[in-house]
């Protein structure tokens, strides 16, 4: 997504946002005017109406949760970054040909190319990240930002279609 759309998306929230604020400041008073009038068993009910509402306009005006002190914006850079080797970033910016394989033919190449492009995009980030890189489904699950249910998942994909090719391929010779 480029940056451009990024800002109209969020023009778009904050304009929406700006219009709903005056909605739940006018149900605020509403809710406030029926617990004034409402009995004691009603109460406890309403005044939780009246907690969200109030929350809800807190984080409409201040445009981040009520209560954090401290948001995810104003951490320091070294709070935010992630640590990481070099020649695993190469494999992040680049093509998943990057780093060329060591030992292998130009066939074998060939033929691994092939293979690695009939699985999805999301089941090769997860297969070579775990069986290439050596990484737990864990830390793969945080760094797609995905559950590792869901990374457990993509690579048993990933190992049936890799088996079912080479059987094939193994029928054949």
């Amino acid at each position: 997504m480029s940056t451009i759309e990024q800002e109209d998306r969020v023009f778009i929230n904050s304009d929406l946002l700006q219009r709903m604020l005056p909605e739940y400041q006018i149900s605020l008073k509403r809710v406030e005017q029926i617990y004034r009038a409402a009995g004691e068993d009603d109460k406890r009910i309403i005044a939780g109406m009246v907690s969200d509402c109030k929350y809800v306009i807190d984080w409409l005006s201040n445009g981040r949760r009520p209560g954090n002190k401290r948001g995810i914006e104003r951490r320091a850079g070294y709070e935010r970054e992630i640590l990481l080797e070099p020649f695993r970033m190469q494999n992040f910016t680049c093509d998943f040909n990057a780093i060329p394989s060591q030992g292998l033919t130009e066939d074998e190449q060939h033929q691994l190319d092939y293979i690695l492009g009939l699985l999805s995009r999301r089941e090769r980030e997860c297969y070579m990240l775990a069986n290439g890189e050596g990484f737990s489904h864990v830390a793969i699950a945080g760094m797609l930002m995905i559950s590792a249910g869901s990374v457990s998942e993509y690579i048993q994909r990933a190992q049936k279609k890799i088996s079912s090719v080479m059987e094939e391929y193994r029928s054949l010779i």
